[in-house]
């Protein structure tokens, strides 16, 4: 059975955002079904690990690349001045519970919930 694991970050701090990516990336290589869901805080760190010159951007690039980023939230991305980069990116916006991304969602699918 294919275990369904959806990583919710929700701290801004790029050393915690970091293990988020780690992690994703370990579970999909062991033939994990992983979702990244991007909220709260953690949505600043969207535009900011485009830049190459950050540390751990090209950690960020390969999770997004390998399309392991489900969604970032709405509401959050604006009030962090995210949601345009998230959007010229490519990344899927979610404001299915009032302007946040839903987990009862994940939850019904048969998704096991972890947050950072």
């Amino acid at each position: 059975m294919n275990k369904k694991i959806a990583l919710v970050a929700f701290n801004g701090e790029p050393m915690c955002f970091v293990h988020v990516l780690l992690n994703a990336l370990d579970m999909k290589d062991k033939g994990y079904d992983v979702k990244l869901i991007i909220e709260g805080s953690a949505c600043k760190l969207v535009s900011i690990m485009t830049d190459e010159k950050q540390p751990f951007s090209q950690l960020y690039i390969k999770v997004r690349n390998k399309g392991l980023i489900t969604c970032v939230c709405q509401a959050c991305a604006a009030k962090m001045g995210s949601l345009e980069s998230a959007k010229e990116q490519g990344l899927t916006i979610s404001s299915d519970m009032m302007g946040h991304p839903s987990l009862a969602q994940y939850i019904d699918d048969g998704y096991q919930i972890i947050t950072f």
